[in-house]
């Protein structure tokens, strides 16, 4: 299969000499060590408490949004909470994010997004100016509005949560937990950004684009939703590329191999600098051998850089290979990324 398009084969060369030199063993430390994944792993713990009794809700936990029964279509349902080392460094990008994420996974799900509601609690007047101007801005991007929510304005902390409501077609929905034995893995991000200046894990490719070429990339996964085209989906968020892959390999009680010689990156960034990012837009896949190629070219024709990286494998291992080099970076049998199956 084609590797990428345009200028990014260059970067997957290069990235091959890189490579050959690089120890993988050290590489899988880095990632399992990574914020990003470990502050996953209690969720699984935290999972445990809440009994399920409701028939119109069809999925729930360790997808990008619940999934409740609602005729044709499906109501989508998500919450997201902002890292307070983000708030800190800059509380402008924190709200900018808070909603991003959102929409990245009712998007995620093969759905649109129709509203959000907030949670913001705040130290001081300047520091709620700062997160709401980021969150408009995001908001007057993707044409998704605050509809309600709650303010703390006198907490000793600064906090921002947002709650999003989608919708989606019954039969489009694309879940985290049905990739199956045999499938390609499709990565695909905008490689069109830079690395944020004030937190170094964000790649931001979205504050320079406007509505419209945003929202085609958006639209790119319920495209696939809507063609059967993708057995599993996720939006890459801050676990990275491999640690959101491994969070459906769990759900989906499968492995993969993985060819890191195959993964565009981004010109000026490293390979493991790029598998910690949070991308501005970026998702990860997987679909059966007969559609992968359609699957490349939808991402593609929305704008976004596209490669098949691996394959789905029955061993619920997710191990990385470069050359003839193999290493292993989650063995489920032994670890968890969410402890969620």
């Amino acid at each position: 299969m084609e590797a990428a398009v345009g200028h990014t084969k260059h970067n997957i060369f290069q990235m091959a000499a890189q490579l050959t030199m690089m120890n993988l063993k050290s590489l899988a430390s880095e990632l399992q060590s990574f914020a990003g994944v470990t502050r996953k792993k209690q969720i699984g713990d935290l999972v445990r408490h809440f009994p399920s009794f409701s028939d119109q809700v069809i999925a729930d936990f360790g997808e990008d949004a619940a999934v409740i029964g609602d005729g044709d279509e499906v109501l989508l349902f998500a919450a997201d909470g902002i890292w307070s080392k983000l708030m800190d460094a800059d509380p402008e990008w924190a709200g900018y994010c808070a909603v991003l994420v959102n929409i990245h996974d009712i998007a995620a799900m093969g759905g649109w997004p129709l509203a959000m509601v907030d949670v913001l609690s705040i130290n001081s007047p300047a520091m709620a100016e700062a997160v709401l101007k980021g969150m408009r801005t995001c908001i007057e991007k993707f044409k998704v509005p605050i509809v309600g929510g709650h303010l703390h304005p006198d907490t000793p902390y600064n906090a921002l949560d947002v709650a999003i409501l989608g919708k989606a077609r019954m039969d489009s929905v694309i879940l985290s937990s049905t990739a199956r034995p045999g499938d390609v893995v499709v990565a695909a991000a905008d490689m069109d950004g830079a690395v944020h200046r004030n937190f170094n894990v964000n790649f931001d490719s979205t504050t320079s684009k406007g509505s419209k070429a945003l929202l085609m990339q958006l639209g790119s996964m319920r495209e696939l939703g809507e063609g059967h085209l993708v057995s599993a989906g996720k939006d890459i968020s801050n676990p990275g590329l491999l640690g959101t892959l491994g969070m459906i390999l769990e759900a989906s009680s499968v492995g993969a191999t993985i060819d890191l010689d195959s993964i565009p990156i981004p010109e000026g960034l490293n390979l493991s600098s790029w598998l910690k990012m949070y991308p501005g837009m970026g998702f990860v896949v997987t679909a059966g051998i007969d559609k992968a190629q359609e699957v490349l070219a939808v991402f593609r024709k929305r704008g976004l850089t596209a490669s098949a990286i691996g394959q789905i494998t029955e061993d619920r291992k997710l191990v990385m290979r470069s050359g003839a080099e193999r290493e292993v970076l989650f063995d489920f049998g032994k670890e968890c990324v969410t402890g969620i199956r």
